[in-house]
């Protein structure tokens, strides 16, 4: 019967600080981003010839000032005027604070819900009715679903919430109610905002955060968009699929070098890996992060040769696109290996160190340990047991330090 876009958080002209501080970086294309993937946004709705687009808040950030970007989301969302497309949306906790928010007209096709009290509105032409509530202040705090109102019956009802749940580590907690409570109104879909990562939170009813449209930095990784739904005459959903928007894919590689004893093992790992990265990646320029861990042979040559190791990366992205892949860092968190029998060689005291690490049996403690059992809970003392692999890696890497020194 009729087809609609979610989106959220678009954040458009978002200020990426610090970005100029990386030598090489294509600033301009990074910061541009937001820009070209709402216009894929609105490519997507005419060409997709949806009914409506629901936007879940943050259209933009709080400290922006320049009227620059309320023209360019005003003449995006106008383009949608010919293909009769129209749009809801509610302010966030980013766009609720902004200058541009209290002064912003929308084209007279895109509608802002009431930031004063939940608000229904019907769409003029289909049996949908969309209940939401924007941000007044860029802190709220209250649980603004409660207040939503009734279903309508005999309508696609659409919750459009912008809200962290009952909270996320990654983002501050805004607008708190818990899943039970949205699925409880009766609505068929919710059309939820705030958290970056795309999610379907439950399937009937639909409940799902879209995600943002571009990621904007290194915790922000993979693909990101909007999600396209279909629903039948029967009013029940037939189509909920992702599509992609962004134009920058950020990626963390985050590589093991336990196995690796030569430096080309490991330029071949990197360009394997980010080979594929770029290949999933599609068109767009890859961003990436470049994260080396385990405990290896090669940790010492890495650490002491880390400007070498930073060129060869460049290197090795540029042999496979120089245009398209921008490697933001490199970062060590290596190991080095040790041969026990070799430290122990080194003095006597060393020796018995290690002697009693490897002799070292839960089941028969140390008088150190018996004590502590006096002091401590048998669990703690068992947990401290199970710990012995740890112990003898740290003290392993005190000798071979002080050995070093």
């Amino acid at each position: 019967m009729f087809s609609f876009i979610h989106a959220a958080d678009l954040h458009l002209d978002s200020p990426l600080r610090g970005l100029a501080r990386h030598e090489g970086a294509p600033v301009n294309e990074i910061r541009g981003a937001t820009r070209r993937a709402f216009v894929n946004l609105i490519d997507l709705a005419i060409s997709e010839k949806v009914d409506f687009v629901l936007l879940a808040g943050d259209l933009y950030d709080g400290d922006q000032k320049s009227y620059d970007t309320a023209l360019f989301l005003n003449q995006q969302l106008a383009r949608l005027i010919e293909h009769k497309i129209v749009v809801f949306a509610i302010t966030g906790n980013h766009d609720a604070e902004s200058v541009i928010t209290r002064s912003l007209t929308f084209p007279q096709n895109t509608g802002a819900l009431s930031t004063r009290k939940p608000q229904s509105v019907a769409h003029p032409k289909l049996p949908v009715t969309i209940h939401g509530q924007g941000f007044a202040t860029a802190s709220v705090q209250e649980n603004l679903a409660a207040n939503y109102p009734a279903a309508v019956e005999g309508h696609f009802n659409i919750g459009l919430l912008h809200t962290s749940l009952a909270g996320s580590t990654q983002h501050d907690t805004y607008a708190p109610c818990s899943l039970e409570e949205l699925a409880g109104k009766g609505y068929d879909y919710w059309a939820l905002g705030h958290i970056h990562q795309p999610a379907v939170l439950q399937e009937s009813p639909m409940i799902a955060y879209s995600g943002n449209i571009q990621g904007r930095h290194i915790r922000e990784t993979g693909e990101r968009g909007c999600y396209l739904v279909q629903v039948d005459d029967s009013l029940n959903v037939t189509l909920h699929e992702f599509r992609t928007l962004d134009v920058v894919r950020w990626t963390h590689l985050e590589l093991d070098l336990a196995s690796l004893t030569a430096a080309d093992e490991l330029r071949d790992l990197i360009a394997s890996e980010l080979g594929d990265s770029f290949a999933a990646a599609g068109d767009r320029l890859l961003a990436a992060r470049i994260t080396l861990t385990g405990a290896t042979e090669l940790h010492g040559a890495l650490h002491s040769d880390f400007a070498r190791w930073q060129a060869e990366c460049h290197s090795i992205a540029a042999s496979i696109d120089p245009e398209q892949i921008w490697i933001e860092r490199l970062k060590l968190k290596t190991t080095p290996t040790y041969d026990p029998q070799e430290l122990a060689k080194r003095d006597d005291l060393t020796a018995q160190v290690l002697a009693a690490l490897d002799g070292f049996n839960p089941d028969h403690q140390p008088a150190v340990v018996a004590a502590l059992e006096k002091k401590l809970p048998t669990a703690a003392v068992l947990e401290l047991a199970s710990l012995k692999e740890d112990v003898s890696a740290i003290v392993l890497h005190a000798i071979a330090t002080s050995h070093s020194e």
